[in-house]
């Protein structure tokens, strides 16, 4: 028989409440049994006048139309609210019913401005600790890695330093930097800029992509689970092999326990990453650079005593530091008459110089050792460094996917960190959800197993029981 459905007025009076609308299965009912901003107000009390002006936005409703929003993938207040008229998910989670009205998006910028950037770390930061203390996360073995933001900015917005001033800039800079502005290399210092976003830089991904305005993400995810212990952001074009060791000191801080492995990336693979993750006694999981060989004798085939401070080269002979510094290592040079003679000179110096000269990086010795390590990786490191391409890539990728992290919602260096925050909050909450979801299923087939167990031994005594009975019950 066909059916029929009046369409007309229907019942807007009902009993009960919102929640009984809203699927348990539904991510904000979900996130809803693990979500705890009861502290917020006394974190955000001293942003506020205490006896004078309109009363604000309760805090903890502000904080959770805002994580409403990234759970759900809106990231524009515009149509977060728009969304919040219809949708009685987030009328229930955010604590307002049918009746009420529903606050203007803006009200969501000021208070972004009120609170600044910091204390939403700290609701992140809360989200770790409620992960470590639900035994989701530990610490003790995290991946790191780091994922550039394209701006909120057009391609009209870029544009290129005026001369003077690129001069100017170059002729306190030194010669080196001179030099490579008088060849037309673009180096971080001549790159276009942008100029309604100036937080952002021009970085890019490969050498065969152009140059975008971005943002880059740094980011420490847990082993155990996913959980992202820390996030930061920086310009886009700051190397993410400066960032490590921060980063790694932050996580451990804000899980309350020491890290024992760090995996990452080829492109961190510094000296002096090497050396601060030794000082720290945290075995690296690094895959070291391949050297690059600008000599037909390159530069592994030349010994440093670190003991001794100085360079021996293939033939025997001693190079020593000279007066000449860079900001990333020294220059050993050889001496005329040791190059004179040799038998390889003819391929090892170059053809305007008459001795070999080569820099030895900061913490040299503990790069030889990465090099040495990497070589002795067994099946345990070959299987943590294939997991960190899914933990901290997939971390990545689920935040740009479902949380609107692809691209910058809004414009400078700290509307992007509350972006990426809040981004890290609600992965962290979803990660939670599905622990506490997990340990409710593992309890009720436990019940049930027990409940059979049970009933097979009540009818061995008593002659007979139906199982589906007692699973029913």
């Amino acid at each position: 028989m066909l059916g029929r459905k009046e369409r007309g007025q229907l019942g807007l009076f009902i009993t009960g409440s919102l929640r009984q609308l809203i699927p348990d299965e539904h991510v904000l009912a979900r996130v809803d049994r693990v979500l705890d901003l009861s502290w917020l107000p006394g974190e955000v009390g001293d942003a506020y006048c205490a006896d004078n002006g309109r009363p604000g936005i309760d805090p903890e409703v502000a904080a959770r139309l805002m994580l409403a929003g990234f759970l759900l993938g809106i990231v524009h207040d515009r149509r977060l609210m728009r969304e919040a008229q219809v949708n009685l998910a987030i009328r229930w989670f955010a604590g307002y019913g049918l009746h009420e009205a529903l606050p203007d998006h803006s009200s969501l910028t000021r208070i972004r401005q009120r609170w600044g950037a910091e204390r939403f770390r700290r609701i992140f930061e809360r989200t770790v600790m409620a992960c470590v203390d639900a035994g989701i996360a530990k610490g003790e073995v995290v991946h790191v890695d780091a994922s550039l933001i394209r701006a909120d900015v057009s391609w009209e917005s870029l544009a290129v330093r005026h001369v003077e001033a690129v001069e100017a800039e170059s002729g306190d800079a030194g010669p080196e930097a001179q030099a490579q502005h008088r060849n037309g290399r673009q180096t971080g210092k001549y790159k276009k800029v942008c100029t309604t976003d100036p937080d952002a830089s021009m970085a890019t991904n490969g050498r065969n992509w152009r140059l975008e305005p971005s943002y880059k993400q740094h980011g420490v995810v847990d082993e155990l689970c996913g959980v992202v212990l820390d996030v930061e952001v920086t310009a886009g074009e700051t190397n993410e092999g400066q960032e490590l060791l921060a980063r790694l000191d932050a996580a451990a801080r804000i899980a309350g326990s020491a890290i024992k492995v760090a995996t990452a990336d080829a492109g961190y693979a510094y000296a002096k990453v090497f050396a601060g993750l030794e000082a720290r006694e945290i075995a690296a999981i690094i895959p070291t650079k391949a050297e690059p060989i600008r000599s037909k004798v390159p530069l592994r085939r030349f010994r440093y005593d670190a003991r001794h401070d100085h360079v021996t080269c293939p033939r025997g002979k001693i190079l020593r530091p000279n007066k000449a510094r860079i900001s990333h290592g020294r220059f050993f040079a050889s001496k005329a008459r040791d190059c004179k003679g040799c038998d390889l000179a003819a391929i090892c110096l170059s053809p305007s110089r008459v001795t070999k000269a080569l820099v030895i990086v900061h913490d040299y010795p503990a790069l030889l050792r990465a090099r040495r390590r990497r070589e002795r990786w067994g099946e345990e490191e070959n299987r943590l460094y294939q997991r960190h391409r899914w933990r901290s890539e997939g971390f990545h990728g689920e935040a740009k996917t479902w949380h609107g992290l692809a691209r910058a919602v809004r414009r400078g260096l700290g509307n992007m960190k509350i972006q990426a925050y809040l981004t890290a909050a609600v992965i962290n909450l979803k990660r939670l959800a599905a622990a506490l979801l997990a340990t409710i299923h593992a309890i009720g087939r436990a019940l049930i197993a027990g409940r059979r167990q049970s009933a097979a031994h009540h009818g061995r005594r008593a002659g007979g029981f139906d199982l589906r009975s007692a699973a029913a019950a």
